[in-house]
């Protein structure tokens, strides 16, 4: 949802490189899983709360700013490519559901007589990734085109604005409110 907005307000060049952070930061939970540091933030209650609501208010953080941005300028300059990128990349690093799933989902298809178990989930982690970007890119691309139409004119633009402000603060609030509470049980 997050690199869909971004191509429908900000056009294909800006999807494409907020697709590139954010799988720059699933790549990194590849790297932490074959490392075996996912299982930190799985196991820690803490850990996975901190992260699970820092991502929440990054995510309200860029609806807000999105929001509050003045759209009555002729033509509205994009954000800058770095940015886009780290952008991308820091709400995918704060998305602790990402962890959770390369813990519970690469072990599944790792062979431990297939040679050393972190090279396996790096390799799969590398794979997953790269159908992520994939599909992410077509999302990209789709929405990109919607979005030139979109961006026509002064109003519509302002409107895709508050929308993506919108969808932001949406999905802030709801990755807070997901999920039951993490209760340890007791032995």
């Amino acid at each position: 949802m997050y690199v869909v907005m971004r191509s429908l307000d900000q056009g294909r060049t800006a999807g494409v490189v907020s697709v590139l952070g954010v799988e720059t930061g699933t790549f990194a939970y590849a790297l932490a899983a074959a490392a075996g540091l996912t299982g930190l933030i799985a196991a820690s209650e803490a850990g996975f709360t901190i992260v699970k609501y820092a991502g929440a208010a990054y995510l309200v953080y860029l609806g807000v700013r999105k929001l509050l941005e003045r759209t009555d300028a002729p033509e509205e300059v994009p954000s800058g490519r770095s940015r886009l990128f780290l952008n991308g990349m820091v709400v995918q690093l704060l998305n602790p559901k990402i962890a959770i799933f390369f813990l519970a989902f690469l072990p599944q298809f790792v062979d431990a007589s297939g040679g050393p178990v972190a090279v396996q989930i790096l390799i799969l982690g590398a794979l997953f990734t790269l159908l992520a970007v994939l599909t992410d890119g077509a999302y990209v691309l789709l929405a990109g085109a919607v979005g030139r139409r979109l961006r026509s004119g002064q109003r519509a633009r302002s409107v895709l604005a508050k929308l993506s402000g919108g969808v932001y603060i949406v999905l802030g609030v709801s990755a807070a409110l997901s999920g039951p509470g993490r209760t340890r049980s007791s032995a």
